[in-house]
Order: structure tokens, then sequence, then C-alpha cells
């Protein structure tokens, strides 16, 4: 015998309103025998029938109802299940281990096997497990590869608690009970679709030859339109083999289109057209070298080409003869291995000149600061700023904070001396108090303004200039009205002494001036052996007719006993690194200027025979600084900008913060490690 079924909730409410009316009409009939008889015995035979009437409907038309109330609810789940299990998007219901409790057709039929119930997701798709679980209500998703399809992952907490609160036929027995709901979208074809968008986006590039002029004239003239022309077919064959089109804009300039895809094909092969170039030779006494500067992802075409323009910019700053590709906010570079090869023409520098003395004409003050724990070249730069200011009657300071002790004996010249203004020296404070509208900052010898002396002036001073010799990096000054980088220069000092000769006729540097201008090109380039040039001894012995002396130069250099041991301790801690690179670390304790030691004895390592590249440390202030130097094999410019920071090919730097020496050491190590795997060292 069946359990009889009861009704509840707002259904069973419903059902039992007749027997509410029954009660309000006995009630009526009750209170009319108080008032009329006759009128009260009609209202009784009324109330039999109605009573019949309920008793009726309670009896047999109820259950009727209840009947097909049931068979309803079951053909609606009977549906719900039916559309469920033929479902197109694969679903399944998953316990809170990951095991499969129940998937519909297109589920089970995806898996390609016979049981999937009590197996682990992780056994049915790689690249799900249990910690992919939703935690609480929300949903996470997993993207996995499952044969040839692409598959986005939905998984939801469904707490079965809840449902059984709302349900007064059943009790929870269990505090925590839940299920995951598992859905899986196929989402191959959306993929490939954007994946053929982005590889069909339009790339701009601008590709110029460094040295035209210069391997032009190392070659027979017969030969030259042969030297041009394989050039031309090196960079056309590149282009056109990714299907895209170059167009000579100038006899040493070329405009490039290309789709996206063939860039990440040339980013894999490392711009191989660089080296393709360099090898031509055909008698040519200087390889000619090529700079690439590529924009994509700009979102326009107008944008990437305006996104490779500050490429070529950013390249050619570098020094040349590499790639800068900027896709979008990210910057890469590729090549710069070779040293660039020095301009002998000043016609540069002139014009830089030029534009400089329009800048001071326009102003009535000059501010002049250089990098943070400046060194020589730094302040013997500024200097020379300072002296061309004088000569245009232009009122000039310098702006240092923390003078090194290399740089003490130079700076104690200019101090109580009466040919120079006591306030010549200002603090960093002291130089943004002395900001108006119609000063002019001079930045020497940096170009990062996040490493300056004073980065505030840099948004203060609305006319910026910039002089520099170290290579660019994404970390630039944007508000230079002029900016002269050369990273072929020896030193800024060898470039601001170009420029004295030529921003006005006349201009006589006082000897301690010419002193500070000389010390700077002796010190980066450790006594004219690194990077000096035809250029760098003729700015020298112009300083030398100014009155520079050699002897007082280098009085002004010598360190103390407490530098050269440490020094000396630097050099005997080095360890030779994979044959070819010494790291060392220099003890700071007792100095008052450890970094400028450190970066003394990264020279001297370089002495050593075999040795290619030095990577001396140095801990100050709770910052590890790192010198790295070398001679012409190795590139420790693209060394250091994997840390941070950078500099030239042969001298760079680098700072490491919340590390130790050891940590250090390491991440040099893998560094080097990871770049010669790469070929890019």
């Amino acid at each position: 015998m069946k359990a009889p079924i009861k009704l509840k909730g707002k259904l069973k409410t419903y059902m039992q309103w007749p027997i509410y009316f029954g009660v309000l009409f006995l009630v009526m009939t009750i209170a009319m025998y108080f008032i009329a008889l006759k009128p009260a015995m009609i209202m009784t035979a009324f109330m039999v029938v109605y009573a019949v009437i309920v008793i009726v409907l309670m009896v047999h038309i109820n259950p009727m109802i209840l009947e097909s109330l049931i068979d309803f609810s079951i053909g609606y789940s009977q549906v719900q299940k039916q559309i469920l299990s033929e479902l197109t998007i694969p679903y399944a219901l998953l316990d809170r281990d990951g095991n499969v409790l129940w998937g519909n057709t297109r589920f089970n039929d995806l898996c390609l096997k016979d049981k999937i119930k009590d197996k682990h997701i992780s056994e049915l798709f790689v690249g799900i497990d249990t910690d992919d679980m939703p935690i609480d209500n929300e949903m996470t998703q997993v993207e996995i590869k499952y044969g040839e399809r692409d598959f986005r992952i939905e998984l939801k907490r469904v707490d079965i608690n809840s449902l059984i609160n709302h349900n007064d036929l059943f009790e929870s027995t269990e505090q925590d009970q839940m299920l995951v709901a598992l859905y899986m979208f196929d989402e191959t074809d959306i993929n490939r679709y954007i994946q053929e968008i982005h590889d069909e986006g339009f790339v701009t590039a601008l590709i110029y030859i460094d040295n035209y002029e210069e391997a032009l004239e190392s070659i027979d003239e017969v030969r030259r339109s042969v030297l041009v022309s394989l050039v031309d077919r090196r960079v056309n064959k590149c282009i056109s083999s990714g299907e895209g089109i170059v167009k000579k804009l100038e006899k040493d300039k070329y405009l490039a289109v290309f789709r996206y895809k063939y860039l990440e094909q040339l980013q894999q092969e490392r711009f191989s057209v660089l080296d393709e170039v360099k090898s031509i030779s055909i008698g040519n006494d200087m390889s000619v070298t090529i700079s690439v500067g590529v924009g994509a992802n700009g979102g326009s075409y107008a944008k990437n080409y305006e996104l490779s323009r500050a490429a070529i910019e950013l390249a050619l700053g570098r020094g040349g003869d590499q790639v800068v590709v900027r896709d979008r906010d990210t910057i890469n570079y590729f090549g710069g291995k070779s040293q660039q090869v020095e301009k002998n023409t000043r016609v540069k520098a002139r014009v830089k000149a030029q534009s400089l003395k329009e800048i001071m004409d326009s102003s009535d003050k000059v501010l002049v600061m250089g990098h943070k724990i400046g060194d020589v070249d730094s302040f013997g730069s500024a200097v020379g700023i300072c002296r061309a200011a004088k000569a245009l009657n232009k009122k000039a300071h310098i702006v240092i904070n923390e003078i090194t002790t290399s740089v003490r004996p130079v700076l104690e010249q200019f101090i109580n001396n009466p040919d120079y203004d006591k306030d010549m020296l200002l603090t960093c404070e002291e130089a943004q108090n002395a900001v108006d509208v119609n000063t002019v900052l001079v930045v020497v010898d940096v170009n990062k303004p996040s490493i300056t002396e004073c980065p505030e002036l840099l948004q203060m001073c609305s006319k910026v200039v910039v002089l520099d010799h170290h290579r660019q990096g994404s970390d630039t000054i944007d508000n230079a009205e002029l900016s002269y980088i050369e990273p072929f220069a020896s030193s800024a000092c060898e470039m601001v002494a170009e420029i004295l000769q030529y921003i006005q006729e006349g201009i006589k540097l006082k000897p301690l001036e010419a002193d500070a201008l000389y010390a700077g090109i002796v010190i980066d380039t450790n006594n004219f052996i690194n990077k000096a040039g035809v250029r760098t001894f003729e700015a020298a012995a112009y300083l030398r007719r100014n009155g520079a002396d050699i002897t007082r130069v280098r009085k002004l250099l010598r360190n103390d006993m407490s530098e050269y041991k440490a020094r000396a301790e630097a050099v005997r801690r080095a360890e030779v690194y994979k044959t070819h690179f010494a790291i060392s670390s220099c003890p700071s304790a007792g100095l008052e200027s450890p970094t400028i030691v450190g970066a003394q004895a990264a020279n001297e390592l370089l002495d050593i025979s075999n040795i290619k590249a030095s990577f001396v440390l140095t801990e100050y202030n709770g910052v590890i600084y790192i010198s790295a130097r070398s001679i012409d094999d190795v590139n420790v410019q693209l060394v250091m900008e994997k840390l941070g920071g950078g500099g030239h090919m042969n001298i760079a730097g680098a700072q490491l913060k919340e590390c130790d020496m050891e940590q250090a050491v390491a991440i040099i190590r893998e560094t080097i490690d990871s770049m010669l795997e790469n070929n890019e060292i």
C-alpha cells in the first residue's frame, strides 16, 4: 500500500482555502439565528450543500490534482534530464576531490572512454588537478589542449547544503557537502581566428645604414656601387622572405612593412640580417652595419610608424649595429655586439653647440647636474658647461649632493676660489628653490632620469638639455629640448670640450677647468686605453692648449692607502667563471666611496690574460653596485641591462636591491649562462 502524499508549502495553503471559507460560512449561519429564523434556515441549507461539495473535492478531486501535478513534475524532470544529457556543451558533475560522478553524452563522447565514473578529472584531461577546484562560491577557469582542440574549462561549486535547506522533505546529515559543475567550451576556432589576426598584424620597420659614408670611403670608387647594391640585396632578401615590402627612402635609409608573424620569426633568428650585412666584403676595410627600429601593435598604422621612429632613434642612441623592437609598451634589443666606429666629422657637434647656445641665450639661469655618486667625468663636464654659460653672461650652478673621494680633490680646487661664485655648487634642495620659469637644466654624463643627481628638477624645469656618451635604454629623459647622445665618445668631458670650441669664439678655459675636463677623459678612458679615438686626442690637445697639466691631473687622481688596499683585495678575491669572466667583490668597510674603488678594480681585472669581461660587486648603503668592464669581445651593456642597468659596450653597471653578495654573484652567473646559451654575448 502506497504511503499517503501530503501537500506542503504554498500549494497546501491554496488547497485549504475551501475549508477556511466553510468556517466563515458556519460563523455567519450561527450569527443569523440570532437575527432571523427563516434566513438562518436557508443559510443552513446552503451550508450543508457547500460542506458536501467541499468533502467531495477533498476526497476525490484533490488526489486527482495531486496525481496530475506529480505527473507533470516527473515529466518536466525527465525533459530537463534529457536536455542536459543532450546538451552540446560537455558537462559533468565532480565531487569535491575532482572525481567524476556523472557526465552528459557530449562529455562521454569527448573522453572516448566507456567508464568515466569515479575517475579523477586529471586522468581524463591533462592540465587539470585538485588545485584547480573552486573555493567557496568562486568560479575557476582552466585552459587546456585536448587532442587537436582547445578548451576553456569552467569549474563552479554547487553547495548541496543550500539546496537541501530549501527543501522541506530532506534534512542534511553532513555540515559541508558540495559538488563541482564542469563546463567545457571549445575555443579552437576562436583561438585560431585570434592568432590569424595577430599574425597578420601590420609591422613597420625603419632600417638605417650606420656608417654609409665611412664604408664607401674605405673602398675603391669603382666598387662603391657594388657595395651599395649588395647591402640593398641583403635587406630586400630579408624582408621579401617574409612576404613583406621594402622601399628605399634615401641612400642609407629603408622603410619596410611585413606581418607580425614574420617579426616573431626574425626575433627567433635574432635578426641574422645584422650579421649578413656585416659579412659583406669586397675589399672594404670597414664592415657595413645597420640599425633597425621596429614598431608593432600600436593600434594603428600611424602609431606603428611612430613606434618604429622611436625605436630607430633608440637603436642609434645605443651605438647602432642592433635592432630595437617596440611592441606596444615592450622594448626588446637584438645585436649591438660590435664596437661603434667613431665619426671623424664634427658637424653634429657644431650643430648641437649652436642649439645649446640658443637655448642658453633665451634663459636667465643654468643648472648643471650629473648622475648620483658622481665621478670626475660628470663633474668635469659640468664645469665645462658652467664655463660656456659664463661666456654667455649667464648665472650657472652645479647640482651635487654626495661628494665622492674621486671628485673631492678636483672639486676642492673651486671651493673658496675667488674666481668662482660661492654658490657655484648647490644641493638638490637648494637647486629646487633656485628654479624659476626661465631656468635651463643641462644634464651631463647620464640619460636615465632615475639616476640623475636630482630627478625632481627634470619636471620643474621647462628647458632640459641632455649631453651624454652612454648608450640609451628604455628609461630616457622624455622632455629634453635638446638631446646630444654620442655612444662612440669616450666621455662626457670629450663631448663638452668639443662643444666649447663651437659654442662661441674666443672661449678661454681657466687651467683648473681644463684640468677637470682632462681628468674626466683620463678616468673614463683609463689613461687613454679604452675608447680613445682620434677626437678623444683632439679634445685632449685642446685642453692642453688651455692649460691642462698632466702632472696636476695625476696628483688629483691619486688614491689613498685604504682604497688602494681595497682595490688589491678585490683583485685577489676574483674568480674566473666560464674561462673568460672575472667575478669579484670589493670590500667597502672604511671606504668613503667604495663604488669608485670597485670600478677601478674591474678595470684592473681586464689586464689578466684570457679575461674578456670583469664584474666587481660592491655593497654600499644596503645596495649591491655592479661595475662591469670588457675589452672588445663582450658587450657588458647587454649583460647589465638584464639586471636593470646599462652603460657602454665596454663600461656598464647595475644596482641590485634586497639581496646579499652571494645572491648577487649567483644572479650574475645565471645571467651569463643564459646569454651564452642564447648567443647574446
